[in-house]
């Protein structure tokens, strides 16, 4: 299992938090994902065997945010 935290820019309300959180929470081998939205920063816990941090970071900016 890998834990990582990536810092996410444009996320400001609780819409943004839902859309992230579903949206990654749906990828095949994510156990927890968690939106920190003051320091606009994603938690994620997930089975590098089912999903990948690439993949996980392109869910994330499908939703319309940027990975820094």
């Amino acid at each position: 299992m890998m834990n990582e935290t990536l810092k996410v820019q444009g996320m400001s309300c609780a819409h943004c938090v839902n859309a992230v959180e579903s949206s990654v929470g749906e990828l095949q081998g994510v156990s927890s994902v968690k939106v920190d939205l003051g320091k606009g920063e994603v938690s994620v816990a997930y089975d590098n065997s089912k999903t990948s941090l690439n993949q996980i970071q392109e869910t994330i900016e499908d939703q319309g945010y940027d990975v820094v």
